[in-house]
């Protein structure tokens, strides 16, 4: 059985030495999840994959079933989940194309589906989320990453904005101010999911532009795909480093 999972896009399972199994399709009290999952081995450890946004990238960031997806990985017995995001950059030593391993979150998203703890309740329940990330799981990202030469921004806040649309400036102008270091449109609900699902899960963040008014410009979807393949090819690297080292 899968304890790792990794959730992020459909060219994720491009790792070299992955070799995949099949493919599951689960059913959930929540609904469907974005796709089937992948089975998959690597270097003989089983690994599970999930396409957020679908298997064609046809769901927008606020009509992912998050609830769905985190549901099922846990029904087949996942324990840790590193998932991966692709963010702009408020701070200007966060440049597009690097790596960032965020610590903290600020929740901008609505009318999400943000709990389980909603019906049939015993009792009302409140998870401690003071610190959003597995930290044990953030520090092995962050040694993967250092022992394949990538660095890796260890310390960020992840603006998590309701998509799907980019932002204006003055609203990154309004999250530069509450200490947002990133900006990206999945990280909420899905984090807080995982805390109440008691699973240890973890941001890679891809850094595919400047936010909107940081840089000269503006945002091109041109200049977002440039530094994400650039910058998958470092998240391989360090998945790779990871899996190898559990």
């Amino acid at each position: 059985m899968a304890k790792y999972a990794i959730i992020g896009g459909s060219g994720i399972t491009r790792m070299d030495g992955l070799e995949i199994i099949r493919r599951e399709v689960l059913h959930t009290p929540f609904g469907e999840p974005s796709a089937p999952l992948t089975h998959g081995t690597f270097h003989g450890l089983e690994l599970l994959f999930l396409p957020r946004h679908g298997a064609a990238h046809t769901l927008p960031p606020h009509r992912v079933n998050y609830r769905a997806n985190l549901w099922a990985l846990r029904q087949v017995g996942v324990e840790m989940i590193v998932a991966i995001a692709a963010v702009g950059s408020l701070n200007p030593r966060i440049s597009p194309g690097s790596i960032s391993i965020p610590d903290q979150i600020i929740d901008y998203t609505y009318s999400r589906a943000q709990t389980f703890f909603e019906e049939n309740l015993q009792h009302v329940t409140h998870i401690d989320f003071t610190y959003p990330y597995c930290e044990a799981l953030r520090q092995a990202l962050l040694r993967a990453a250092a022992e394949s030469g990538i660095e890796a921004t260890g310390t960020a806040t992840y603006g998590a904005t309701q998509g799907p649309r980019l932002e204006t400036k003055a609203e990154i102008d309004r999250m530069g101010r509450d200490g947002c270091d990133l900006v990206g449109m999945t990280g909420m609900p899905e984090a807080a999911l995982a805390r109440e699902l008691d699973l240890c899960y973890a941001c890679c963040a891809v850094v595919a532009n400047w936010a909107a008014g940081r840089g000269d410009g503006l945002i091109s979807m041109e200049e977002i795909e440039g530094h994400l393949k650039d910058g998958m090819h470092k998240v391989y690297k360090i998945l790779s480093k990871l899996f190898i080292s559990v």
